[in-house]
């Protein structure tokens, strides 16, 4: 399989319209347009009855403590773990591309409603909604693709990486609410065919992507 992006090129910088928040001279940082990147994905093995697609950031700090703190940093020697922005599943066989901002825009306080979306497909909450969990303003079910916003206080450069997987089965077995890692288990035992698609992004001045 072939994963292209009309928004971005593999191993390049996504532009801050597809981000959550964007670099702020004063504030650090600010919201921004949110919209999900165009994506597209070809040489389609026999077989195929549905999509699936997962995009997630693989090195968030595995401790949040000097995160976005005033005089201090994220040092790059810090392990690092999955964090999950976008999970959809049960995209149809016939479906080719997902164009830019088609599956979401702009940040929603509590976040967007799901999982059903467009093209019969659904979407699971993405990670937003642990980071939110405690604030009064924000807290609530992230469903579908919230985009980069690493820590601007982070050593490294951060990567995003988007997964489509070409699946034997037209609708995965999960049911209600689920999350990115459980998406990613549930078609293990399904995938055909892969592909992956990697973006850059850093909120730190000092560090380029």
């Amino acid at each position: 399989m072939k994963l292209i992006s009309s928004s971005f090129q593999d191993g390049q910088t996504i532009p801050g319209e597809f981000a959550f928040c964007v670099a702020d001279p004063v504030d650090h940082v600010r919201l921004s347009d949110n919209r999900n990147p165009h994506l597209a994905w070809s040489e389609i093995p026999p077989g195929t009855q549905s999509f699936a697609l997962i995009c997630h950031d693989p090195d968030v700090p595995s401790r949040g403590e000097d995160v976005n703190q005033e005089g201090k940093t994220v040092p790059a020697s810090l392990p690092r773990v999955d964090f999950f922005h976008w999970a959809v599943v049960d995209l149809p066989a016939s479906l080719r591309e997902i164009k830019a901002g088609e599956l979401a825009a702009g940040v929603v306080p509590r976040g967007k409603p799901g999982p059903e979306a467009p093209h019969g497909a659904r979407q699971g909450i993405n990670d937003y909604t642990g980071w939110f969990a405690n604030d009064k303003d924000m807290s609530g079910n992230y469903f579908g693709y919230d985009g980069p916003c690493p820590p601007w206080n982070d050593e490294i450069v951060h990567r995003y990486v988007f997964t489509i997987y070409a699946l034997d089965i037209a609708r995965l077995p999960l049911d209600g609410v689920f999350d990115g890692q459980q998406a990613r288990t549930a078609l293990q035992a399904h995938v055909l065919a892969e592909a992956r698609l990697t973006g850059l992004y850093s909120l730190n001045p000092a560090v380029s992507p």
